[in-house]
C-alpha cells in the first residue's frame, strides 16, 4: 500500500476535473479524495497499489477532455486508511 499526495496545476477547475478523478480512482480501485485549492489548482491524496497509483498519476496529467493541465507535482505520503474515494468541498 502507497499514498501519493498530487498538486494539479493549470486549468482544472469548472471541467469536471474533481467527479472525473473520482471516477478514474474508483475504477482503479484507490481510495482518497481529491478537492479545489484556493489558488486553482486541484489537490489529491490517493493510496492503493503502485501500478494503480501509476495510473492514476498518468490520468493526472491528462485529465478529463475540458481541463488543461499544465503540471502535475506528486509526493509520497504515509497511508492514512481511507475506505473510499471522495470530492472533499
Amino acid at each position: 500500500m502507497k499514498h501519493y499526495k498530487l498538486r494539479i496545476q493549470g486549468l482544472v477547475q469548472g471541467v469536471w476535473y474533481r467527479a472525473s478523478a473520482r471516477r478514474k480512482a474508483e475504477e482503479l480501485g484507490l481510495s482518497g479524495f481529491v478537492r479545489n485549492e484556493s489558488d486553482g489548482s486541484v489537490y489529491a491524496e490517493a493510496e492503493g497499489e503502485e501500478a494503480a497509483l501509476q495510473a492514476f498519476v498518468q490520468w493526472c496529467r491528462e485529465g478529463p477532455e475540458q481541463a488543461r493541465v499544465e503540471e502535475v507535482e506528486v509526493e509520497e505520503g504515509t497511508p492514512q486508511g481511507f475506505t473510499n474515494f471522495y470530492i472533499q468541498r
